[in-house]
């Protein structure tokens, strides 16, 4: 495995006055896959944000590439190649696909952009169809589809994803979960996915943190949640029985 890319340290953080998270600790090699479950509110989302700047850090620290970026804002960490993809999807309802994509191409070259580009329609074909369409006219799965390539274009080393399944048909689900694999497995690319559907989680991630009340209940491989340490699901999510069936 390379050498890892995203790092946080007994990482306390929150909003305003409110902390929601503490004591986690997580890390990201390039290409590997890290899975964050839990019940709602357990502070997953929160996880996410931190790592990306947009909460208050109350102790602890973030690095990333071996350099502590805790001070830095969330351009300056995407300009690093910190991608995040929010719950939100977050799209330009009045722009083309096409121009959502250029949107999220940062300090590139004309060259460069075409280059990305190319790389997002073989990614996502679906988006090369409708290139032309607004934003606004996609499907659920197809706006996901564009929030995760425009992420893309501005060339990250480790994405976080915030529950990009959320609202989608079974068949668009599988095909967008292939697409995040390849892009781990065939370019490298670190993935922090914050999913509900835990079998799904277990079955895509090399490594998973589970959280609850805020803090990691357990930090280690799926077969070991799976298996020794299926105590931990039932209590902190109640899917035991969902996690054993997938052994």
């Amino acid at each position: 495995m390379s050498s890892t890319q995203l790092e946080l340290k007994q990482v306390a953080a929150g909003y305003g006055h409110t902390t929601v998270t503490e004591g986690i600790s997580l890390a990201v090699a390039s290409g590997e896959r890290l899975g964050v479950v839990g019940r709602n509110g357990a502070g997953k989302t929160t996880t996410l944000a931190t790592a990306m700047g947009l909460t208050r850090l109350r102790a602890g620290s973030v690095s990333f590439a071996g350099r502590d970026i805790s001070s830095l804002k969330p351009s300056a960490r995407a300009m690093l190649g910190l991608g995040y993809v929010p719950q939100t999807r977050d799209i330009f309802p009045s722009l083309t696909v096409e121009e959502n994509l250029r949107a999220g191409a940062r300090h590139t070259s004309r060259m460069q952009v075409e280059a990305l580009l190319d790389d997002a329609y073989v990614l996502f074909p679906r988006l090369k169809e409708r290139r032309r369409n607004w934003g606004n006219e996609l499907s659920g799965g197809e706006q996901q589809m564009l929030s995760i390539a425009r992420a893309l274009m501005g060339r990250p080393t480790v994405l976080l994803l915030d529950e990009p399944l959320e609202g989608l048909a079974p068949v668009i689900a599988q095909e967008l979960m292939a697409s995040i694999r390849r892009l781990a497995d065939e370019r490298g690319i670190g993935c922090v996915l914050v999913e509900q559907q835990v079998g799904l989680v277990l079955d895509f991630c090399t490594k998973v943190l589970v959280l609850e009340r805020g803090r990691g209940v357990f930090y280690g491989a799926p077969h070991s949640l799976r298996t020794e340490h299926a105590h931990v699901l039932d209590r902190s999510i109640g899917l035991r029985k969902v996690a054993a069936a997938a052994v």
